[in-house]
């Protein structure tokens, strides 16, 4: 299984990014296998063909589980996070992807907006959101270092329904047994 997280906090090697990749490793029992922090990404996010742009998005669609995190920003995910989804074609660009959506935010006023504002770009784009979306606070994020009780219960209740998700993709792409591929 394919484990990718996508973070679109403007700011690089933020604790959105840590929330993240301690979520998508606590639900695939994994380290994950890529990391996109989307600010890494500069202007080339702001056209269409950009080759470094291109590759994360292909990286990005490749995953079995991908989980996608933006802090809360006047109540909905950045408008960097939006650039780069926006590169992702239109109800197949994650056709097939387990999908995590993940927000953090000041306090509990926004705990709905994973799934009311993330999950639906998401399934847009074809990814299967077989779970609620996940929100975590701030303050909590920060203090226990991202494994915060509300992860760790997310975890304990929908990890094996994400992990059957995503095995059951990742079983359906690859080649039988015995098969050479190219590449």
């Amino acid at each position: 299984m394919r484990t990718v997280v996508v973070c679109g906090n403007p700011k690089p090697a933020s604790r959105t990014l840590t929330a993240a990749v301690t979520a998508a490793e606590l639900l695939a029992q994994a380290p994950v296998d890529q990391v996109v922090d989307v600010t890494t990404l500069g202007p080339g996010l702001l056209g269409w063909g950009d080759p470094t742009v291109q590759q994360a998005v292909a990286d990005v669609a490749s995953a079995d589980l991908l989980v996608v995190a933006s802090p809360t920003f006047k109540a909905t995910h950045t408008g960097l996070l939006k650039l780069f989804l926006d590169q992702f074609a239109g109800g197949e660009g994650l056709r097939g992807v387990t999908a995590v959506p993940l927000m953090l935010g000041a306090g509990p006023a926004h705990a709905m907006a994973p799934d009311l504002l993330l999950k639906p770009v998401l399934a847009e784009l074809g990814a299967t959101c077989p779970a609620p979306g996940l929100y975590l606070q701030d303050e909590q994020a920060e203090a226990l270092g991202a494994q915060t009780p509300a992860l760790v219960a997310h975890v304990e209740r929908w990890g094996a329904v994400l992990r059957a998700s995503a095995t059951a993709r990742a079983d359906r792409v690859a080649p039988p047994a015995g098969v050479l591929t190219a590449g």
